[in-house]
């Protein structure tokens, strides 16, 4: 007869004592029965990887647009990437996978079209509702968007889902205090590890940045080093692919490390201790530092690269010129959000209908909002 016994002895086996185990979850607002095999966080990260918005991900840029090629990195294929690192650094630190793939899978999940530009967009014409937030969003969409049950609305993820999500979108509160799951923590490092590696690949390839310039990066010429120590002193195939493996590999290995050797006096410590004693896992401090020195390097040379910015501003243009047509005239907005407008601020709306689209179909539709047309967008 199968019941979650088993699933909670084998986290008794596996898992650390301060690591989030499934039977001390505070449950879903709307309460459900146990599942007979699968434990609440392992549903949650069934439930996100279903959702329509996850699979409109695959349609959202990271920090390139479709006009720039292919080649580069999508919402989705980043939130593998993040989910793949978060996994391998919990099962070291013998955390909860299930509750950190979950939580991986979810995090970017509330991303508007065309990357930053889009977020900016957004914010600046929210300004009078309180702004445009990409987590915030994301809440709104497992909670509210979401359509997929008749019992709730939304998803209705675990809590502490949730509430690994609103640590994100207010990330200056979570930094005192109190600190967050250690889950939640290790996804945010591997986000943070996966987008700035990956980056610099996207840039090399597109040409956007030279080897040359990389090289007067201090955790550039680290990770060089660890490939020549790897590979020897004759050439360097492959160079760009090996780098960004070893920047990976050293971030990694280094924050492990150092969650290690914080964690030892925790053994035995239940998760919410853990919090109370407000641990937060961070990488040496020399690797912090090399790492703040990459992304301001990266801010600078790619993200305002020259044959970046001219993309950016046409499409951050058209996302503004939409959020005026449908605020000026809601009845363009599709059925569901015009009755979200019933209740709700019609630039919150606007703002949520704008942020769902992926790249190519906000594209479509701005199209459609500008030609004259006066009959309503289409729902995504």
């Amino acid at each position: 007869m199968l019941d979650t016994r088993r699933y909670d002895d084998r986290e008794h086996l596996l898992l650390a004592q301060y690591a989030m185990h499934s039977r001390d979850t505070e449950g879903r607002k709307y309460a459900e029965p146990e599942h007979p095999y699968r434990g609440p966080f392992a549903r949650d990260r069934d439930r996100v990887l279903h959702s329509s918005a996850f699979r409109r991900l695959s349609g959202k840029m990271q920090v390139f647009t479709g006009e720039m090629g292919i080649y580069h990195r999508t919402r989705l294929t980043h939130t593998f990437e993040v989910a793949s690192l978060a996994r391998t650094m919990s099962r070291v630190l013998r955390l909860n996978e299930d509750l950190t793939e979950a939580l991986a899978l979810v995090h970017d999940i509330g991303h508007p079209p065309f990357g930053h530009c889009g977020e900016d967009a957004l914010s600046e014409c929210m300004q009078r509702v309180g702004g445009f937030s990409h987590n915030g969003f994301a809440l709104v969409i497992v909670e509210q968007l979401e359509q997929r049950y008749s019992a709730f609305p939304g998803l209705n993820l675990s809590l502490e889902i949730l509430g690994g999500q609103d640590v994100r979108a207010h990330k200056a509160e979570a930094a005192i205090g109190r600190s967050p799951l250690l889950e939640v923590q290790l996804v945010d490092a591997a986000d943070s590890m996966a987008y700035d590696a990956h980056d610099v690949d996207d840039a090399l390839q597109m040409g956007l940045l030279s080897m040359e310039e990389l090289l007067e990066l201090a955790i550039v010429r680290r990770a060089m080093r660890g490939v020549r120590e790897k590979l020897g002193d004759g050439p360097v195939r492959r160079e760009r692919q090996l780098l960004v493996h070893e920047l990976i590999d050293l971030q990694v290995t280094d924050f492990l490390n150092e969650a290690l050797e914080q964690l030892v006096e925790y053994q035995g410590h239940t998760a919410d201790e853990v919090r109370d004693a407000g641990v937060r896992l961070e990488h040496s401090e020399a690797i912090r530092r090399e790492r703040g020195e990459l992304e301001a390097f990266l801010f600078e040379a790619v993200y305002r690269h020259p044959r970046l910015i001219p993309v950016r501003r046409a499409a951050y243009h058209r996302l503004q010129d939409m959020f005026e047509v449908l605020s000026r005239d809601p009845s363009r907005l599709p059925l569901r959000f015009r009755r979200r407008a019933e209740t709700r601020p019609v630039e919150m709306v606007v703002g949520e209908y704008l942020a769902g689209m992926t790249d190519t179909f906000c594209d479509t539709q701005y199209k459609y909002a500008t030609d004259g047309s006066t009959g309503p967008l289409s729902d995504w």
